[in-house]
């Protein structure tokens, strides 16, 4: 069975729940991890937005959560983990807001495109202080057995 990822509180392509938002409470949602291979040795969750900040006139990347270092027997994440409640040694980058923790889809302007990309690693990536989606993504290379994603999709009522 290969990698995946999938949530209860949205299926993929759908829209995600104002409660993981700004407009709502900023909970992480619940996540689940199956397919994980036995050969790895940790896990790698990296949230992102390619549409911002307008999905007519992309121009950057926006990272909403970064995980690393996840035990491979992690099964998923409870709706609203904080740090406190990771599985033991889980690390956190950074995210755009340059703080670490979930931080949900706030876009300014249409409808956004959210990437909740997990990795399974052949081994741990290590303390990288207070990494950036970039120094994560760069540590990751070479060490990928396989990826999944769930796409969610979200827009401000009004915008």
């Amino acid at each position: 069975m290969p990698l995946a990822i999938d949530s209860t509180a949205f299926a993929p392509g759908a829209a995600i729940p104002a409660r993981h938002t700004c407009e709502g409470e900023d909970v992480s949602p619940p996540l689940r991890f199956s397919g994980v291979p036995a050969a790895a040795r940790a896990l790698a969750l990296v949230v992102d937005d390619p549409d911002a900040p307008d999905p007519a006139a992309p121009r950057t990347v926006w990272s909403h959560w970064i995980l690393y270092d996840l035990p491979p027997a992690t099964p998923g994440l409870a709706e609203g983990v904080e740090a406190a409640a990771l599985p033991p040694g889980t690390r956190e980058g950074l995210n755009d807001w340059k703080r670490t923790g979930y931080g949900g889809p706030c876009p300014p302007i249409g409808r956004h495109r959210y990437f909740f990309t997990l990795y399974a690693l052949d081994a741990p990536l290590g303390d990288l202080g207070r990494p950036t989606r970039a120094r994560v993504l760069e540590a990751l290379r070479g060490h990928v057995l396989e990826q999944a994603q769930l796409m969610g999709t979200y827009q401000k009522r009004g915008r």
